[in-house]
């Protein structure tokens, strides 16, 4: 009786999560070959926008490690689509000026998730590319381990 209690509480866990909506239309995270992030390795991401009233969040993930030598990092996006070819560099804070590190530490790898573009709204229902391309001086960039996009309806709660 109680293994069909367990069963039945996992089974309810189980579906409340997957009911739950995704406002994800797109995540990925690509491994950097040997933490070292070169100019031609780039985050790309297709999205499909239906809705052009919908505005949407767009982030950058990055996972680095200790052997990140900067406490900062450039990249930059290129948004294209239909007549869209928008370009725009962005710098971001790795670490506090005392060095220690932002994000969320887990053993040697720090992660961070970065706001590109809030409030988005699309001109035209279509297919759109992103793309983010480091843009240090050093190449390969090395401490880099992980590189992402997410797209996302934007919510009352990610405001």
């Amino acid at each position: 009786m109680n293994k069909l209690k367990y069963i039945l509480s996992l089974m309810t866990i189980v579906l409340m999560i997957t009911s739950c909506s995704d406002n994800n239309l797109v995540d990925t995270n690509d491994a950097v070959a040997e933490n070292s992030w070169l100019y031609a390795k780039s985050a790309k991401a297709t999205v499909e926008i239906k809705d052009i009233n919908q505005p949407y969040v767009i982030h950058f993930k990055l996972r680095h490690t200790l052997d990140y030598k900067y406490a900062n990092l450039f990249v930059v996006m290129r948004l294209k689509g239909d007549s869209l070819n928008k370009s725009t560099r962005y710098e971001f804070k790795l670490a506090k000026n005392d060095g220690e590190w932002l994000g969320k530490g887990s053993g040697d790898i720090f992660t961070n998730n970065f706001t590109l573009l809030k409030d988005y709204r699309f001109a035209k229902p279509g297919k759109y590319e992103i793309e983010i391309t480091q843009n240090m001086r050093d190449n390969p960039l090395t401490g880099i381990s992980d590189i992402g996009i997410t797209v996302s309806k934007q919510t009352e709660n990610s405001k």
